[in-house]
Formats: C-alpha cells, sequence, structure tokens
C-alpha cells in the first residue's frame, strides 16, 4: 500500500470481520465507548498515507488523520523507525527522577517551535486533556487566581480539570456536581451563527462584549486566565476571525489575564502554519499541543513563557505535578521524528496548498448541493462543512448518513460539532489531490 490509493470496497461494510470483532467487544468493553449498529463500525487493520485498510480488505480513504493525529500519515516509516530503535534502546524512562536524551531534544524541539520571542519552559504529558490540566494549573499559580474564562462549543479534554472548560451539557451534565466551578463561560465567535445576530467584518467584533462583561460582573475578580481553541475542533470546525483573537489578546493583557491557546487538534501544520494562532499574529502565554505532535505515539505537552512556566517551585525531589509516563522516551522519539517528517516534507506549507485545494472543492460542492450546505469553514486541513434543513437548523440526521454512505463508498469522514451536523475534514497533511477528489465526490454524492 503506497498510502496515495483511492478506495476500493471489496466486501460492503462493516463486513463479517468487523461484525465478529463489534460482537466480542461488545462482552468485554462499557457501553459507553464504541457505538455500533447495522451500519457502523469497521475495524482497521493497517494504514498507510492517508489511507486505512479493514480488517476485511476494504481500503478507504482518510479525511480525519484519526482525529487530526496521523498528520505525516499513518504509519510514516521515519516515526515507526524512531519508535522501534527507541524501543530497543530505552522504551519507557523514569521520566520526573532519571530523565533521558531525547526528554531534552525534545523539550528543546518544541520551545523554539512556539510562537514567540524569549525563553520558555514545557511541562510534557500524555493526552491533549491533560496538556490543559498543565496549563490551568499554571495559570492559576502565575496569577493567584482560579477562575479561567472559555467559550460554547469548545471542547478540552475530559478529566476533570478539562471537563470543567469543555462546553456542552452532554459530557458534564453527569458528572457536575463533581466539577470544580472554576469556569466563566461566553459565546465563541461562530460567525454563522453569530450570539448577536450581526456579520463579520461589520460587527467589529462586537461579541467580544460578552468577555468585558464577563470579567466586569461578579466572578470577574476571580479569573485570572482565558482559555480558546483559535479554531474549534470537535466545536464544528469553527475558526475565529483573526481580528477577534487579536483583540482577545489586548483583553487579557489590558486586564492582566493569562492567554491559553489549546491547540491540542490545530497545531503541528494542520491549518498551513506550524499553529493556528500564528495566523492573527497572536503570541499566547500558554500553548496546549498534542494530536499530531507526534503522529500516532500519545504525547502531549504544555508550553508557556518562562516567566509565566517559573510560577512552578522547584522540584526539592517530589514534583506536586507530573505522571508516570511525563517524558516517554519512545514517546518523545516518535515526537522528533514526526517533527522532522513535517520539517523535511514541507507539510506546513504543503497543508496550506492543498487547502486551498480542498476550500476550492467544498465550495463548488456547496453551489451544487445548495442550501443543504449552510456553511463551509477552515483553514489549511481543518475544514468544517455544516449541514443544515430547509429553516438552517442543524441537520444531524443528514451528517449521520453521509457518514456512513461515504464510508461505504471506501471514505472515512466523522461528524462533528453540539449537533453533530458539522462534517469535519483533517485528513492527513501527505493526502493527494486525487484523494480529495474522491473523498469529496463521496460526499457530494452521498448529499446527492
Amino acid at each position: 500500500m503506497t498510502g496515495e490509493e483511492l478506495g476500493r470496497i471489496v466486501v460492503e461494510p462493516p463486513g463479517p470481520r468487523s461484525r465478529e470483532l463489534m460482537k466480542r467487544l461488545r462482552a468485554v468493553e462499557s457501553s459507553n465507548i464504541t457505538f455500533s449498529s447495522d451500519e457502523f463500525p469497521v475495524f482497521f487493520d493497517r494504514g498507510a498515507g492517508a489511507n486505512l485498510i479493514d480488517v476485511d480488505g476494504n481500503t478507504y480513504v482518510d479525511l480525519t488523520a484519526a482525529f487530526g493525529v496521523a498528520s505525516t500519515g499513518h504509519s510514516n516509516p521515519a516515526v515507526v523507525e524512531a519508535v522501534a530503535s527507541q524501543a530497543q534502546s530505552l522504551l519507557h524512562g523514569i521520566g520526573d527522577v532519571h530523565p533521558n536524551e531525547v526528554k531534552v531534544a525534545l523539550a528543546e524541539k518544541l520551545c523554539a517551535l512556539a510562537p514567540g520571542d524569549g525563553a520558555k519552559r514545557v511541562i510534557l504529558s500524555s493526552t491533549g486533556a491533560e496538556a490543559v490540566e498543565s496549563a490551568i494549573k499554571t495559570a492559576a499559580l502565575a496569577t493567584g487566581k482560579p477562575g479561567v474564562l472559555c467559550f460554547t462549543g469548545a471542547y478540552h479534554g475530559l478529566t476533570y480539570g478539562a471537563l470543567e472548560v469543555t462546553d456542552r451539557d452532554f459530557f458534564r451534565a453527569p458528572f457536575q456536581r463533581q466539577l470544580g466551578n472554576f469556569a466563566t463561560r461566553v459565546p465563541y465567535a461562530y460567525c454563522y451563527r453569530c450570539p448577536l445576530e450581526l456579520t463579520y467584518p461589520s460587527c467589529e467584533t462586537a461579541c467580544l462584549s460578552y468577555v468585558e462583561e464577563a470579567m466586569d460582573g461578579p466572578a470577574g475578580d476571580s479569573i485570572g486566565a482565558v482559555i480558546v481553541e483559535p479554531i474549534q475542533g470537535r466545536g464544528g470546525d469553527v475558526d475565529a476571525p483573526d481580528d477577534w483573537l487579536l483583540d482577545l489578546r489586548e483583553i487579557c493583557d489590558r486586564r492582566k489575564l493569562l492567554l491559553i491557546a489549546d491547540e491540542v487538534y490545530s497545531g503541528f501544520g494542520r491549518t498551513g502554519r506550524w499553529f493556528a494562532c500564528e495566523h492573527s499574529g497572536v503570541v499566547p502565554d500558554l500553548l496546549c499541543v498534542g494530536k499530531g505532535m507526534a503522529s500516532g505515539f500519545p504525547i502531549s505537552a504544555c508550553i508557556g513563557r518562562a516567566e509565566v512556566m517559573d510560577a512552578w517551585p522547584a522540584s526539592a525531589g517530589e514534583a506536586i505535578h507530573t505522571s508516570t509516563f511525563l517524558g516517554h522516551p519512545t514517546g518523545c522519539a516518535a515526537a522528533l521524528a514526526s517533527i522532522a517528517q513535517i520539517e523535511s516534507l514541507g507539510l506546513v506549507e504543503r497543508a496550506a496548498t492543498m487547502g486551498a485545494q480542498l476550500e476550492a472543492m467544498l465550495k463548488e460542492a456547496a453551489e451544487e448541493v445548495g442550501p443543504a450546505i449552510g456553511h463551509v469553514r477552515g483553514r489549511g486541513l481543518m475544514w468544517g462543512v455544516e449541514l443544515v434543513k430547509d429553516d438552517e437548523q442543524p441537520d444531524g440526521d443528514s451528517a449521520a448518513r453521509v457518514v456512513t454512505h461515504a464510508l461505504r463508498c471506501g471514505v472515512v469522514v466523522l461528524a462533528g460539532g453540539p449537533a453533530s451536523n458539522v462534517l469535519s475534514l483533517s485528513p492527513p497533511l501527505v493526502i493527494t489531490r486525487e484523494q480529495l477528489e474522491f473523498g469529496v465526490d463521496a460526499i457530494m454524492d452521498a448529499l446527492a
């Protein structure tokens, strides 16, 4: 498999092997985890580039990069080699006691890549949610204030600190009584569904008035930080206007608040820049990264300005924030190899170029399909196609049909957003134009 193949279905998915595995999984896994029906899911067996092959031999074009993770392609040979080599020499280290050299190399690389001048510091971890937890704790130590302002539609993870700043009752309601109640939530710059019913740019980012009101409200004195996704991922691939982000940075500076950019999804070339905040020229105080950082190995980081991160006390033999797998040598090696591939293959620039082509395809599709596609938005290789009913209300049923139909055509696409009505396209950065056309054609065929 070259990784540049088009979809090819030999057995209608889900095939008999996938069905057998799902039956076995139901018997042993929490029923909350994996959704299943007569049409879903398939079980993948292997992958390369922008391709996945399921256990029944079907080949798919992957428009998801497995939640944006496989940035340099599935099973990228250089990343696989780095993992194998490191695993042979030192699979696991003693992260915060006796570190390893590859951890130093990764920390140095992340500090060099992160936006902004001056010294920086890193806290490594394993998941995006953990990186967010690191940022929230850092903000509390640096400002002396526990409060965090967050936004509607946000998804920052499901561990308890991250869940407090994540939106949607679906995630929060079952655990509400256990949450910390340190978050203040205001509307995001969701221009297609503007909370003020205005139009950008004539609105002059008026929705930031909600931020100012929150700061002047009862919880304002306790707020020390603002956490934002420059492009909301699971919130429906909603990209905030550059002016809005710049004005948000100005508010934080004026009110002496820390700005946390959650780029777990949008980082490492996904949007045609190393980090999405660079499109607007905004430099965050703390930057959360993960997913595409290692192209498949679970590792993440919080990177911050030294003067902010140095609010943490120096270790006297015990760290107040750490984990068993912090600075995992194999994960660090995978991340370094993935970053090297992004650089050597020019994938940041490629994401910008391919993104312009994908934008043209999607907007042409929207013209042909008509009002069923309410909005097309995104940057680089991170796009959302919002499906709506005649009254422009979210059409989650339509999105579900597209996801299933596309799978049967050999294309993997996911639905996101609070109403699950946004087709979320975040393919591997190595995807070809032909594969993108194949994927968009499958979506168009489903909508037709």
